[in-house]
């Protein structure tokens, strides 16, 4: 494997509000608080996703971003999510075109965030 782990780093206009969403609503883990400002959870064993405070002028930019989730039970995840109070965008359903059954919806900030399951036998799991 080229690399040990995998990080994908989001802005955030309010660290404690994301930290809410991130970690109550999807009940990731907390691994890591830094001082400067960001906050890094778990999504999978080798994989995170970091919320930070914007640096240097920056504001959150969600556009063009989708962090996927994914996991076997789609249906049990929106079910979870809208009885967190959570929108989907995107109710859970098959996508032919690439074999996968999956639901959309956006974090506090706006970011799109997809849950999906792979229907393709070629999908390496675990």
């Amino acid at each position: 494997m080229p690399f040990d782990q995998q990080i994908t780093f989001l802005y955030t206009s309010d660290l404690d509000r994301g930290a809410r969403f991130y970690g109550e609503t999807l009940g990731l883990e907390l691994v890591l608080v830094q001082e400067a400002g960001c906050r890094i959870y778990r999504t999978g064993p080798s994989s995170f996703v970091g919320l930070c405070k914007p640096r240097d002028g920056r504001t959150p930019e969600t556009g063009g971003v989708i962090l996927c989730l994914v996991t076997d039970d789609v249906d049990a995840w929106a079910r979870k999510l809208e009885a967190a109070g959570v929108t989907l965008e995107k109710p859970p359903q098959r996508h032919s075109d690439f074999a996968i059954y999956h639901c959309f919806f956006r974090d506090p900030d706006g970011y799109l965030l997809e849950i999906q399951r792979f229907e393709d036998d070629a999908w390496p799991k675990g």
